[in-house]
């Protein structure tokens, strides 16, 4: 009997844990805002409240180069330079449409974007730029609390678990254990993922070419009379495909035109002639 009490006793603590951790949560959140209306109220520095704030910054550049693959390559080390990385980098080599071409991905630290882009007016000619910035401070106050509180729920968690009376306790703080350690992990990851877009920007560069010359037409009699005799052969060349293609097929068909025509001719041979009628 006391065994069962024991562990219905800790059954009602695994529960009351964790109704205190969700609990947790939104008195953070609620002393957090707190605390910056109390910021607020105070008269605090602008300065220092801009300096706290979570900003994600992307950016996207085009320029004007002589040559795309060489420029992506400087590129490349600019940003290295600043303790960047690239993350993405393609090279399409030109057609008879487009020119050749460059597109590359760089993640660089955001107090260093402003001083690349700068940098990028000294490879080309820029065509476009454009900068975005996210405000993603809230989000990331919100995490923080949540956070914390599950922090303290698994803490607390373990230690029933160290304490368990029955197997059943045991189990159940366990499964709480469980999840809790879940909902924590998945909350952690994002934060580290707001982190690092927050610390690291992105950067879209495309690099294209000023544009590509028209092909000239032909230079004189003699250049324009090969132009023709080309273009004569390349005609000559598909009617001798279209030929090749349908000789099969016309083969087939003279063949059985000859069948049908030869068996018309013998039946008209086989067929009786009539006597003509005797004159009275």
């Amino acid at each position: 009997m006391r065994r069962l009490v024991g562990g219905a006793a800790a059954l009602l603590a695994v529960v009351l844990v964790a109704g205190c951790s969700g609990s947790a949560g939104n008195d953070s959140s609620s002393a957090d805002g707190g605390g910056s209306a109390a910021v607020a109220d105070e008269g605090g520095a602008p300065a220092d409240a801009d300096a706290d704030r979570q900003v994600i910054t992307t950016a996207t550049a085009s320029l004007l180069v002589d040559d795309p693959a060489d420029t992506a390559q400087r590129v490349s080390e600019l940003v290295e330079s600043t303790g960047g990385r690239v993350d993405e980098r393609t090279e399409r080599s030109a057609t008879d449409d487009d020119g050749e071409a460059a597109d590359l991905v760089v993640r660089v630290p955001a107090d260093a974007l402003t001083g690349l882009l700068a940098d990028l007016e000294e490879l080309g000619e820029v065509a476009t730029v454009s900068v975005s910035r996210s405000d993603v401070t809230g989000q990331v106050v919100d995490l923080d609390a949540r956070i914390t509180a599950l922090q303290t729920s698994v803490a607390r968690l373990q230690g029933l678990l160290d304490e368990a009376p029955t197997t059943e306790a045991l189990l159940a703080a366990e499964g709480a254990l469980s999840g809790r350690q879940e909902q924590l992990e998945s909350l952690q990851s994002q934060r580290a993922f707001l982190a690092d877009q927050v610390e690291l920007s992105t950067l879209h560069v495309e690099l294209r070419t000023a544009g590509v010359a028209p092909p000239g037409g032909p230079d004189g009699f003699l250049d324009a009379l090969g132009t023709g005799w080309k273009s004569l052969v390349t005609a000559g060349g598909a009617a001798v495909i279209v030929l090749g293609v349908l000789l099969p097929w016309l083969v087939l068909a003279g063949l059985v035109t000859a069948v049908v025509l030869l068996a018309l001719r013998r039946t008209r041979r086989s067929a009786p002639v009539e006597a003509p009628a005797p004159a009275e």
